[in-house]
């Protein structure tokens, strides 16, 4: 089948046991009433759906909030749901984040069998500490033995998030998590830069502010990153996204390449039919319409600016040719200076352009 064929599905659980004091993701605390409400919306959605689409769903990821506060038995009538009424391609990539704490062997084995053929565990750190400052509910012991379980009942695509520049974190507490990491079972990495955002419990946190490391520091802890991953086998295919060979993201990677996807949920997001929309960020609306509620973000989107800003996020970068004339004397310069890189005619970020990435990218439009 033809990828203009095939669509993503995203479904946003919104559930959480608490709070992580950087978040600023929607979620609610998780109830098991609510939680059976929920799933059977979402299996309503999917039907509904169903009726104006044609594609097969060729990835499926689980988001959050914390899937894995869900049972097997809801992740199986979820999937079964999706499977008969879109159908599959051959081979779908079906991905669901969990956290270590709410995650055990047996919990994985269902998930396995009703479909899940990736995770992607919410490990942040493997330094204790470090993880009392970010408001983990799991020790760096709960992470590691995630992993091994995972990988000693066959599901061998794990993906673990870390996060970058977080309070009092250095290059060695880094480079310990990064090192032990690699030596896991692990095929797939997220790097993600601590980012302090409005309305979370780090805004404003005089603490947090004074602990955090200073923008020259998290790009060099970045940057060491990039460079030990890589010497681990983990290439950088995306900003902050790197994998062993044949083990990047799929779903994500549509994102970036501007294919369609279908999110369903409260807070969920989707690029379906031409139209990017969203659901609203409310869990009891969604539970209580037939079908879900959507805003339009963008009626018609500007398709070529979209490629260049999210194929530019890729390693692999884009054509040069999809960037205007006007802007060729910019890339010679952004080259010269080591932020750009031009080879076989396209044009691509360098690791320490990706650190500047916005600002470059805005430079194009001006």
């Amino acid at each position: 089948m033809s990828e203009e064929n095939t669509l993503g599905l995203y479904i946003h659980i919104p559930f959480c046991k608490a709070k992580c004091p950087y978040c600023d993701f929607y979620s609610v605390v998780f109830s098991e009433d609510k939680k059976n409400k929920y799933v059977d919306a979402i299996c309503r959605n999917i039907k509904a759906y169903s009726l104006e689409n044609k594609n097969k769903v060729d990835t499926i990821y689980f988001g959050g909030g914390t899937p894995s506060l869900l049972s097997a038995k809801d992740i199986d009538k979820i999937l079964s749901c999706a499977e008969k009424f879109f159908s599959f391609s051959d081979f779908p990539e079906i991905t669901m984040e969990c956290n270590p704490e709410s995650t055990s062997k047996e919990k994985i084995t269902g998930y396995k069998s009703a479909g899940i053929n990736r995770l992607s565990i919410g490990v942040q750190s493997l330094c204790d500490k470090q993880l009392e400052y970010l408001g983990r509910l799991h020790d760096a012991s709960t992470a590691r033995q995630v992993i091994l379980d995972a990988d000693s009942i066959g599901m061998n695509n794990i993906s673990c998030d870390i996060m970058l520049a977080t309070p009092h974190q250095n290059p060695e507490i880094l480079s310990n998590t990064i090192r032990q990491l690699a030596e896991l079972p692990v095929q797939h990495i997220s790097a993600y830069l601590l980012k302090i955002e409005s309305g979370t419990k780090y805004f404003n946190n005089k603490w947090v502010s004074e602990s955090v490391p200073d923008d020259d520091e998290a790009s060099d802890l970045y940057l060491q990153t990039v460079e030990m991953l890589g010497s681990y086998g983990f290439k950088q295919y995306e900003i902050s996204n790197f994998a062993k060979s044949g083990y990047e993201s799929r779903h994500n990677i549509k994102y970036w390449e501007c294919k369609p996807y279908l999110g369903i949920g409260a807070s969920s997001h989707s690029d379906y039919r031409g139209k990017r929309f969203y659901v609203p960020s409310d869990i009891d609306s969604f539970i209580e319409s037939s079908m879900q509620k959507t805003i339009i973000e963008d009626e018609n989107p500007d398709r070529e600016e979209e490629r260049v800003f999210l194929g530019m996020r890729l390693s692999e970068g884009i054509p040069v040719e999809w960037i205007q004339n006007k802007n060729q004397n910019k890339i010679k310069s952004f080259c010269d200076a080591g932020f750009l890189k031009c080879e076989d005619d396209r044009v691509a970020f360098t690791p320490k352009g990706f650190l500047v990435s916005n600002t470059i990218l805005a430079s194009f439009c001006e």
